[in-house]
């Protein structure tokens, strides 16, 4: 049973930094459960305010459902009593209904709604999916606005009037305007986090926008310093921000733009610099080449 009724989660969550961790892979890609219990514990360790379990930067795209509902299930025995761990449903409205449903089985205190399976949707549409899911569980849900599934601000409206258990709006475009639309008509009735890749590099400016907070994958292999990026941003401390963007992020950024799908290589890599792998990367993925892996660890020993 979750441990949060859907609002005590989003008051849980709206303040804190939030970390996406990866799933652990042994050499035959399958699901290492014991050192990604590890990896969790550690993570933990750190006043993270939430924990999301086989989501993007976890491979959720990868996972079986079966291997999703283990992993989610091994992030709730392992540190559910330390901090809120939410699960990802995505794919058809029927998949997406049984990754909430395990996942509530589960014990996980919330849920991220991908976006769904990749088709066109228009509003109405959308608006179905999600009810579908919220209907389906008592968890707080997240929609998470990006690909094909971009909810208007009347849409947000509609699905936060019909369901209760509806407290999130995640970002994943950077339209500012729609962004500012989505705020402004729905206000405090849900919290906003950004979803950008590497969420850092626009963790300021959508400050101004009601996004009190973001998902980190760096949290993964640096977490004090993705904590102090995040104190950064909370204090509006633009110089802070802008001396730890030119510092580590922005370099980190050029490393993850030269092969395609690096945005989660990269957070592996991390980890492998920092001695503390969690094995490589399914494919479509590609691990980080020996270059890339080098100029990775030469960066972060500058903020370790």
């Amino acid at each position: 049973m979750a441990k949060y009724t859907p609002q005590e989660l989003a008051n849980a969550l709206k303040d804190g930094l939030l970390s996406f961790p990866v799933t652990s892979f042994d050499a035959e890609l399958q699901f290492d459960e014991e050192n990604y219990r590890k990896h969790l514990a550690w993570q933990a360790s750190f006043p993270v305010a939430g924990l999301f379990a086989a989501g993007g930067t976890g491979e959720g795209f990868s996972l079986t459902p079966a291997e999703s509902e283990r992993v989610v299930r091994a992030a709730v025995q392992e540190v559910g009593n330390l901090v809120p761990v939410l699960a990802s449903a995505g794919g058809s409205t029927a998949q997406a209904i049984d990754n909430a449903r395990a996942a509530e089985a589960a014990g996980a205190d919330g849920i991220l709604l991908l976006p769904p399976y990749l088709t066109e949707a228009d509003q109405g549409g959308l608006i179905d999916h999600v009810s579908a899911i919220c209907r389906a569980t008592s968890l707080g849900v997240i929609i998470y606005n990006r690909a094909n599934a971009i909810y208007k601000d009347t849409t947000v409206a509609t699905l936060a009037g019909r369901h209760e258990n509806l407290i999130g709006f995640k970002d994943g475009v950077g339209d500012l305007e729609h962004d500012a639309r989505v705020y402004a008509k729905l206000g405090d009735r849900l919290f906003y986090l950004g979803g950008l890749p590497t969420a850092e590099t626009f963790a300021l400016p959508l400050l101004q926008l009601g996004m009190s907070t973001y998902s980190s994958a760096m949290y993964n292999f640096v977490p004090q310093f993705a904590l102090d990026f995040y104190q950064d941003v909370r204090n509006h401390d633009r110089v802070a921000v802008n001396k730890k963007l030119n510092e580590f992020v922005i370099p980190y950024l050029d490393i993850r733009d030269r092969v395609k799908g690096y945005s989660v290589s990269i957070v592996k890599g991390g980890l492998d610099a920092i001695g503390r792998s969690a094995g490589g990367v399914r494919p479509p993925l590609q691990n980080l080449a020996p270059q890339d892996l080098a100029d990775l660890k030469a960066l972060i020993s500058t903020v370790s």
